[in-house]
């Protein structure tokens, strides 16, 4: 089994930033990509930004120039520096990850969600 735990979301008013830690745990043979995806209510769950192992970070046009992904590989923990939130940003975010497990098979798994609210 795999767990995904999320932490650092909250409310935040426009303008302000929040940092947003996915850590990995469990029968992880090795990590192909983590990202973070965000689903507002009534929305479809969107790409937010994703960074394959050894690559580059892939972001939402709608983040670029705002928002940071990092990881640590060797914690297996991803992290998202939001910065200049707007109160579009407001939603259920969500971390993933694209692993290979110790018994050899390739899975995606998912956070239970962290809330950020972006208001005044």
């Amino acid at each position: 089994q795999v767990q995904l735990v999320e932490s650092g979301g909250g409310l935040v008013q426009p303008g302000g930033s929040l940092r947003l830690s996915c850590g990995a745990s469990g029968s992880i043979f090795s990590i192909n990509a983590m990202g973070w995806y965000r689903q507002a209510p009534g929305k479809q769950r969107e790409l937010v930004a994703t960074m394959p192992s050894g690559g580059s970070a892939n972001y939402a046009d709608s983040v670029k120039g705002r928002f940071t992904i990092s990881r640590e590989n060797a914690k297996n923990t991803v992290y998202l520096q939001m910065n200049s939130l707007k109160p579009e940003d407001t939603a259920e975010y969500y971390c993933n990850a694209d692993l290979i497990t110790r018994t050899g098979y390739r899975r995606t798994y998912w956070g239970q969600g962290t809330q950020v609210t972006v208001s005044s």
